[in-house]
């Protein structure tokens, strides 16, 4: 655990607010205490590890395709990070009947020092269907998308993703360490196009920081908050917020959802910063400058003023975007870099 690191707050997750909108559309994290203790999953795990493991394969479809295992050797320690010259990375992956993984993972159960297994993201509806029937938490009628974690002990670098998260432990006990959005020049975040599971990751080691190499990370950590969850508990992260995840026992098991306070159709954020590397990051200063200006103006501070110039039909794009006029508008950009 990080020296110095704030509790995340709590609320108990049989209150009948627990899973509100004032909950899941604010801003800051929340753990929720006990909100799927009454998951039969969860109490087949509060018993044993085989009878978590049997749960899981009575709910598996018999024909369902592989699922893709992380493994990675005992002296890695559980970390998902590259290899040392970061040209490629400490664990490899192969696919594998879930059985299979269920199987391995028992027999170095009693290992002091196992490999690494880590199945990750795994579509709960594909691969175990009716799992869900009585292992669900009601969102208020949200599009979320159910995944499973699977593995033992594992150590996730600070990552961020875009859509909301709840991440419900399940069996085993997870360390989860979080960090504002304001957080980012302290967390030394690696490449944005190649990282190990396609999110960008702190090159730090939470176990041992290096604050010779990373001396920032210092400032890091005293806004860093952090909750060791039990089976049942689980945690409310909001969009980007920084997260690390540790697994802490030999067996683990995570159901999370992700969803986005925002229309389907609209295009993840990630993509424009990765079209802004390319067309303004490397403009002189000056260029830069009135560019940020501009987006200022039609993006971060648009208001209904922006565009009330214009006469209402002749807008376009800086009128309200809905689906269609984002198609259209995907379109035109296609077009645009394809040229």
């Amino acid at each position: 655990m990080l020296a110095g690191a704030e509790p995340i707050p709590e609320r108990r997750g049989d209150s009948p607010d627990a899973l509100s909108d004032a909950v899941l559309g604010a801003d800051r994290p929340v753990v929720l205490r006990g909100v799927a203790a009454h998951w039969p999953m969860v109490s087949a795990a509060r018993g044993s590890m085989e009878e978590a493991v049997a749960c899981l394969r009575r709910h598996a479809r018999a024909d369902a395709p592989p699922v893709v295992a992380t493994t990675g050797a005992p002296e890695i320690g559980g970390r998902v990070f590259y290899n040392e010259t970061f040209d490629g990375f400490n664990f490899r992956q192969e696919n594998v009947p879930l059985g299979v993984v269920l199987d391995t993972l028992l027999k170095y159960a009693a290992h002091a020092a196992p490999p690494m297994i880590y199945v990750a993201s795994t579509s709960i509806d594909t691969w175990l269907p009716g799992l869900r029937t009585h292992n669900d938490l009601d969102l208020g009628g949200r599009d979320a998308l159910a995944s499973i974690w699977i593995g033992n002990r594992t150590r996730i670098a600070a990552h961020q993703d875009v859509p909301n998260n709840i991440a419900c432990v399940v069996a085993g006990r997870r360390r989860v360490t979080l960090f504002p959005p304001s957080q980012l020049q302290n967390l030394y975040i690696g490449p944005l196009d190649f990282n190990p599971a396609g999110q960008a990751i702190s090159l730090v080691d939470f176990a041992a920081p290096d604050l010779d190499r990373f001396p920032r990370f210092a400032e890091a950590m005293r806004h860093a908050q952090v909750a060791e969850l039990e089976p049942g508990d689980a945690v409310f992260i909001p969009s980007l917020w920084w997260h690390h995840m540790e697994g802490l026992d030999a067996f683990n098991v995570l159901v999370n959802y992700w969803w986005r306070d925002a229309p389907g159709w609209m295009d993840t954020p990630m993509n424009v910063l990765m079209y802004a590397l390319m067309t303004l990051r490397d403009l002189p200063a000056h260029e830069r400058a009135e560019w940020q200006e501009v987006f200022r103006h039609y993006v971060f501070e648009a208001d209904a003023d922006t565009a009330a110039h214009i006469p209402e039909p002749a807008r376009r794009v800086l009128s309200p975007l809905d689906e269609h006029r984002a198609r259209d508008l995907r379109a035109r950009l296609l077009k645009r870099i394809n040229r």
